[in-house]
């Protein structure tokens, strides 16, 4: 691969199915389909600023798995990382239609998935070596014991290049078997990040503190370089090895519509700002902008902005 990459990133992507009407599931008869998954929206924010970024995975053989990869050839994300799996089917997942900013019910159907089957033998040598950073999240780490694995090889290789890695938590209790389990790997994974965006309440289940400081603290001690914690309506906090400290305001929002994918859009702006050599302060604004952004409309990366619509609303 002689083209270099800004972003290398790994995760599960599937088919996800929107209720058209309020109410129960059950009740719901019309839906709109869209591609979702915490990686993939990082990716996709990350390549509509303009970025060049290339998403690991693996998919069905099926009409799922072609959707999401027709859905990352048009956002520009580089699919040679991606496997069509024969054996296994791509995931899908139902999501309620949420009113007046309450979280949406989600109802997930992975279990078996193609991207819970990743493991080390789909570590794609020539993509990271061409990439300068490598962005993770508990998703991912979550799916199974070979994801997970696959996980720890590329920071590692990641971390040996000298090239920098980012991690949000994301939590996922339903797909560990133990809250301890979780909190043990995820810790590990941490510890090999530069950059760790975990929530306020994430950042409590992981490190047993209750206040920003304390879990940015808890993270720097362990050699993470720079810590941002998102505090919802307080905007974020951040601590840096250095010491430098202080909140970020958020942006109000008069009409939140899916609260689904502000985290991970969050991360798109803190990355992006930091690869671009912005200063920290002004990396963490732009994640509260575009996290503010993603949950004012349906869908998990439709507020995710292009360079030129970020400009725009700035």
């Amino acid at each position: 691969m002689s083209q270099t990459l800004d972003v290398i990133t790994i995760g599960e992507a599937m088919a996800m199915f929107v209720a058209a009407e309020s109410g129960p599931l059950a009740e719901a008869c019309h839906f709109t389909k869209r591609a979702a998954g915490a990686e993939l929206n990082v990716a996709t924010g990350l390549a509509r600023l303009g970025h060049r970024v290339c998403w690991i995975s693996r998919v069905g053989n099926d009409s799922f798995g072609r959707f999401i990869i027709d859905h990352l050839e048009k956002e520009g994300i580089d699919t040679r990382g991606v496997t069509l799996d024969d054996r296994y089917p791509t995931g899908f997942q139902l999501k309620s239609k949420a009113e007046n900013g309450t979280d949406p019910i989600v109802e997930y159907f992975r279990k078996g998935s193609a991207a819970s089957h990743l493991s080390c033998d789909d570590f794609n040598s020539a993509c990271f070596s061409a990439a300068r950073h490598l962005h993770l999240s508990g998703v991912a780490a979550a799916l199974s014991a070979t994801s997970l694995e696959l996980l720890h090889f590329a920071a590692r290789t990641m971390r040996a290049a000298g090239k920098t890695i980012s991690f949000d938590p994301n939590l996922r209790p339903s797909l560990w078997r133990s809250q301890q389990e979780m909190v043990t790997q995820l810790n590990k994974l941490a510890r090999q990040a530069d950059w760790v965006l975990p929530g306020l309440r994430e950042g409590e289940i992981l490190t047993g503190r209750s206040t920003p400081e304390g879990i940015a603290d808890f993270y720097l001690d362990q050699g993470v370089q720079i810590v941002v914690i998102k505090t919802g309506p307080e905007g974020a906090w951040y601590k840096t090895a250095q010491g430098d400290k202080g909140r970020v305001d958020p942006f109000y929002v008069a009409n939140v519509v899916d609260t689904v994918g502000a985290g991970d859009g969050f991360a798109v702006g803190v990355i992006s700002a930091l690869l671009e050599g912005k200063p920290l302060p002004q990396a963490v604004r732009r994640g509260n902008k575009i996290g503010s952004l993603a949950i004012q409309v349906i869908g998990d990366s439709e507020g995710l902005p292009t360079r030129e619509a970020l400009a725009e609303t700035a």
